[in-house]
C-alpha cells in the first residue's frame, strides 16, 4: 500500500494527552477543521488515489469521515484504519482494536502479506425532504439516548473516559429512569412514529429507540440480543414499564418473550422510517430530527491489528 493518508483530529482526547510523533515520510497528513475543510481534503485524496485512509480520532471523527466518503470517493473506497483517539471509541471496541494502537502499528499491519481486514456496513441516516446530506455512523439513538449523550458530556468533563464513561452514563440514566415518576425527564417519551420495511408500528411516543450495525458493544452489553450481522433495533415504549425487571434481560441479550408484552421490542428490519422531529444522536453527537430513513450503507473495510 503505497498511497497512504491520515485524517487527524488533534483535539481528540487521546491526541491531546498523548500527542502523536512525526508522520512517516510518504504518508500524507491532514488536520481539517470543519465539514467543508474535511470534504476538500477527501476530494484531494480521492483525486490522487488512495490505498489506505487512517482516521486518527474518536467516534465523531470517524462518523464525519465516513459520511463524506460516498460524496468524495464514490464507490472506489480505500481501506480504512481507525486509531482510537477519542473518549469512547465504540467502533474500535467492535473491531477489537487495542486502545493504544497508533499510526506506526497501523502501518506495520498494512505491510503484512495478508493484512487482517474486517468489514462493517454503517448505518445511513437520510432526511426524507433532502434538506441536508445523509450521515453515516454506527450507533443511533432517540429519546433516552439523547439525554444520556448530553449527560455523558458532563461525565467526560469530570474525567471519565472509554468504558468507564459508558458505564457511568448508563448507571446514572438508569437510576433516573428507575426512580423518576412517569413525567420525570428520564421516563417521559418523545414523539416518534416508526415504520419497519414500510409497515407502521403502533404508538406515537417512545422512551428510547436504539439502532446499530455493530456486533460488539462495551462491557459485553447485548441490548439487541446475540451478536449478529445487519441492522438491529431496540424499540421501548414510554414510559418504560417494569424497568428494574426488564433491564437485566435487555442488556444481557436474553431472548425472553415477555419483554415484548412489557414494551421492549427487538427487530431486524432492512429499513426504518422515523417521523416526529425528535433530535437523535449518532456516534456521540446530537443532530436535529425530522422525517428520517435509517438503512445500511455499503460495507466499509477496516484494517485491524
Amino acid at each position: 500500500m503505497s498511497r497512504i493518508a491520515v485524517i487527524r483530529n488533534p483535539k481528540s482526547h487521546g491526541n491531546r494527552i498523548n500527542p502523536p510523533g512525526p508522520t512517516p515520510e510518504g504518508v500524507r497528513l491532514a488536520e481539517p477543521f470543519g465539514r467543508d475543510a474535511l470534504r476538500t481534503v477527501l476530494e484531494d485524496f480521492a483525486r490522487d488515489g488512495l490505498d489506505l485512509l487512517v482516521i486518527d480520532g474518536g467516534d465523531g471523527t470517524v462518523r464525519d469521515v465516513i459520511s463524506l466518503l460516498p460524496h468524495t470517493f464514490g464507490e472506489d473506497l480505500p481501506l480504512l484504519a481507525v486509531l482510537p483517539s477519542g473518549k469512547t471509541n465504540v467502533l474500535a471496541i467492535d473491531l477489537g482494536t487495542q486502545r493504544d494502537w497508533r499510526l506506526e502499528e497501523a502501518l506495520n499491519a498494512a505491510r503484512q502479506t495478508e493484512p487482517r481486514i474486517k468489514s462493517r456496513p454503517p448505518l445511513r441516516i437520510s432526511w426524507v425532504d433532502g434538506h441536508r446530506p445523509c450521515l453515516q455512523g454506527f450507533f443511533f439513538g432517540v429519546g433516552a439516548l439523547v439525554k444520556a449523550t448530553n449527560l455523558s458530556q458532563k461525565v467526560h468533563k469530570v474525567g471519565f473516559f472509554h468504558n468507564l464513561a459508558v458505564g457511568v452514563t448508563i448507571a446514572t440514566a438508569t437510576f433516573g429512569a428507575l426512580f423518576g415518576g412517569a413525567r420525570d425527564e428520564w421516563r417521559e417519551g418523545v414523539p416518534a412514529k416508526l415504520t419497519f420495511d414500510g409497515q407502521a408500528q403502533p404508538g406515537d411516543e417512545r422512551f428510547a429507540i436504539v439502532a446499530t450495525a455493530l456486533k460488539r458493544l462495551p462491557f459485553g452489553l447485548k441490548p439487541f440480543g446475540e451478536p449478529r450481522e445487519g441492522l438491529k433495533i431496540l424499540d421501548v415504549d414510554a414510559p418504560p414499564r417494569k424497568l428494574l425487571k426488564a433491564l437485566p434481560l435487555v442488556l444481557s441479550g436474553r431472548a425472553e418473550p415477555k419483554l415484548e408484552s412489557m414494551g421492549y421490542r427487538r427487530r431486524d428490519p432492512d429499513m426504518v422510517g422515523l417521523a416526529g422531529c425528535a433530535p437523535f444522536v449518532l456516534d456521540g453527537e446530537v443532530f436535529e430530527g425530522g422525517e428520517l430513513v435509517i438503512a445500511l450503507g455499503p460495507a466499509l473495510r477496516f484494517l485491524v491489528g
